[in-house]
């Protein structure tokens, strides 16, 4: 049994019924919410393990707005969320990644897949709340307030790019592909570009740039990303 307790934040009381189903099924606790005040105070009460939030909800608040305003809660930010919605489009995905989203299913799908989506990211997210600071260089990473301090200044990072670069820094000196990182950092089976991935990187790239960190990024021609603080000859 894994006990943990996921929250489900779905108008449609049919789709939220089959999704309880398939968790009490693979083991796991759920609570339910059909819009986002009722979702807030499951979270504020209950603290559940993921999200499984759908992008259109009732009322003036959507599920990416939820979504935005759980990570910029510093409280809240670390609970995983995977968004539901039946907008397939790439520029749809990218939006609720941005929001915060740890990753993505378009509806219809699979109770299979659900699942298998829920324990990867519950693994990922549990590999990073791991307590030990860690420390590359000049930069530190504290997972337990999900800060970054250069020197002790803070350096503010979004949730896509501090999952990117907690990734990085606790796998330095391996060259990663672009398939590898969305994979670990995206999570799998979510339709992304290599384009971008590369938004991403380059975004945390300016945002390290003030610290002279940006050159832990490197860019391995032919296969990716590596972090290093071992200067390399371009």
């Amino acid at each position: 049994m894994h006990n943990e307790q996921i929250l489900i934040v779905e108008d449609e009381p049919a789709i939220r019924e089959m999704v309880v189903m398939t968790l009490e099924m693979a083991g796991f606790d759920s609570l339910q919410a059909a819009d986002v005040s009722e979702a807030h105070q499951q979270v504020v009460d209950h603290r559940p393990a993921l999200i499984l939030l759908d992008w259109m909800l009732p009322g003036d608040k959507s599920g990416v707005d939820f979504c935005r305003m759980l990570k910029n809660d510093d409280l809240l930010s670390e609970i995983p969320v995977i968004m539901l919605t039946a907008k397939s489009e790439e520029d749809s995905k990218v939006h609720g990644l941005d929001a915060g989203a740890d990753d993505y299913m378009t509806k219809p799908f699979s109770t299979r897949e659900l699942i298998s989506r829920i324990k990867a990211v519950l693994r990922r997210s549990n590999a990073l709340s791991n307590d030990k600071s860690i420390e590359v260089g000049k930069l530190s990473l504290d997972p337990r307030s999900q800060r970054v301090t250069v020197a002790g200044k803070v350096v503010e990072l979004g949730p896509t790019e501090y999952r990117l670069l907690a990734f990085f820094m606790s796998h330095p000196e391996r060259a990663y592909t672009r398939t590898q990182l969305l994979d670990q950092v995206w999570g799998g089976n979510v339709y992304i570009e290599d384009r971008t991935i590369d938004v991403h990187i380059k975004r945390l790239r300016t945002i390290l740039r003030p610290y002279d960190c940006d050159t832990l990024i490197q860019t391995v021609r032919g296969t990716g990303y590596r972090f290093s603080n071992i200067i390399t000859p371009t």
